[in-house]
């Protein structure tokens, strides 16, 4: 007699009321254990696995990949009776799953998850989920921290086991699994080439480990385009060819989502000020290469972003409500005496902007370390709710875009942001004389709420004195 218990799905953090289903890691008939990984979700902040609560036979998935799920949705039924409706074979597929994951191929030659991503590796073929070359063996798993079902934290950096390729599957300098085997796309990038009617198995990626991107596949379609099209043909296709180049329909969701919610909610609750104000940089960028040839950042990356940051945060402890949030509510001036330091990262998921805890009280060396780990989980789109809650002040760094500067949007709950522009060579006056130096210029957003003009000018004008002259900053520390 089978025991159904459904899996609702939870709130992983920071009281997020949907997430999207990325990728299931069963299907119906799968025998799963307590604690197991079954799916990964993406919500408004970060790509989440989520363990199986339950132990038993999986009966049925009952939200399919690429949908849109609320919090406290039933998303998978596992039956717990004691044969696990084992007698009576595998149940079906609840109305509205995913063909795909009901169709789902064997362990041996089923996707691999890697964990805190979308990207999916698939086992070559003749492979099982062990090391590359061997069959037959059961996959080692990796040890898991017991942890609150919806987070499932595993312990180590996730590695990519390599895959066979066949000859001539090689393009743009990255691999691409074999014809045999699914192509290797994320959801939004399977849905555009749907709309466009491109082949994902003919395709070559070019994104990481050979992933096909969505360039890959817009250039594709203009290349069908391209192609001249058969006479018997050429009135049924020509105007469904010509519709699916030009236009487009993406989807709203996960960080997207999120991050126009976002800032449509700050810019219209917090009025915006921003100045702006021109330095020379110079002497940063000198201490910047002298750092870099100190043992103590021997096997550190130092930027002038490092510095940036320093300033920032001494700027904020010389001037603490630029360190502060508006209480609506409670109708209060919160005022914050440790530095959450917010760095803007763009990443193929979207803007997010995770922040580095305590930040002021981290050592140079500290906060560097800091920065490149930062960045690194930011890219690898394995940044946590965590890594992105509780901000207190924000760097963005327009200058790698090429930029001089903008007017950045204040992230939700924070007084100010720092935008950094780009670096270049202009002329400057320097004791009287013109020459040649580094120049920048910094846009500072604030919270006209809560900061004065003179404020936020006294903040902008600490900020860029202490990178002219670097020395500023232990002097203020």
């Amino acid at each position: 007699m089978s025991d159904l218990k459904e899996f609702k799905l939870p709130d992983v953090g920071e009281g997020l009321t949907e997430a999207d289903i990325v990728r299931w890691h069963v299907k119906p008939g799968d025998t799963v254990t307590v604690n197991q990984i079954i799916v990964e979700i993406e919500t408004a902040k970060a790509v989440v696995e989520l363990p199986s609560p339950y132990a038993g036979t999986v009966a049925s998935l009952l939200v399919p990949e690429g949908q849109t799920a609320d919090v406290g949705t039933p998303i998978i039924a596992v039956d717990t009776s004691p044969d696990g409706g084992q007698a009576a074979g595998a149940p079906p597929v609840a109305a509205g799953a995913s063909p795909v994951a009901a169709g789902a191929p064997p362990v041996a030659e089923a996707l691999q998850p890697v964990a805190g991503s979308a990207d999916l590796i698939p086992a070559g073929p003749g492979m099982t989920a062990s090391e590359p070359g061997m069959t037959g063996s059961p996959a080692p798993k990796a040890e898991r921290q017991a942890v609150l079902v919806g987070y499932g934290v595993k312990l180590g950096a996730a590695t990519r086991r390599p895959r066979k390729v066949t000859p001539g599957q090689v393009g743009h300098g990255n691999e691409r699994p074999s014809a045999a085997g699914p192509a290797l796309a994320k959801p939004p990038v399977r849905k555009m080439a749907r709309d466009l009617g491109v082949d994902l198995a003919g395709l070559i990626g070019s994104g990481p480990n050979g992933s096909i991107t969505r360039n890959d596949v817009q250039q594709a379609a203009a290349l069908t385009l391209a192609e001249p099209v058969p006479a018997q043909g050429l009135v049924n296709a020509a105007p469904a060819r010509t519709a699916a180049a030009r236009e487009e329909r993406i989807p709203i969701r996960g960080v997207r989502k999120h991050t126009a919610a976002a800032v449509a909610a700050s810019a219209f609750a917090a009025p915006h000020v921003t100045e702006f104000l021109q330095i020379d940089i110079t002497e940063t960028m000198t201490a910047t290469a002298r750092l870099r040839a100190l043992p103590e950042f021997a096997d550190l990356r130092v930027s002038p972003l490092l510095l940036v940051a320093r300033a920032v945060i001494v700027a904020a402890g010389r001037h603490p409500m630029i360190n502060a949030s508006w209480d609506e509510a409670a109708q209060e001036i919160v005022v914050k005496r440790y530095v959450n330091l917010g760095i803007a990262a763009a990443t193929d998921r979207g803007l997010v902007v995770p922040n580095i805890k305590d930040a002021h009280a981290l050592t140079l060396p500290e906060l560097a370390g800091a920065l490149a780990r930062l960045a690194e989980t930011a890219r690898a789109g394995k940044a946590t709710p965590a890594d992105l809650a509780g901000g207190t002040i924000s760097i963005t760094n327009v200058g790698v875009f090429g930029v001089d500067t903008g007017t950045p949007i204040l992230p939700a709950g924070q007084a100010a942001i720092l935008a950094f522009g780009q670096v270049k060579d202009a002329p400057w006056v320097v004791n009287g004389e013109l020459a040649v130096r580094k120049v920048c210029t910094l846009a500072l957003s604030f919270d006209h709420r809560l900061v004065d003009g003179d404020l936020g000018s006294a903040v902008l004008r600490d900020v860029g004195a202490m990178l002219t002259d670097p020395l500023r900053i232990l002097a203020w520390s």
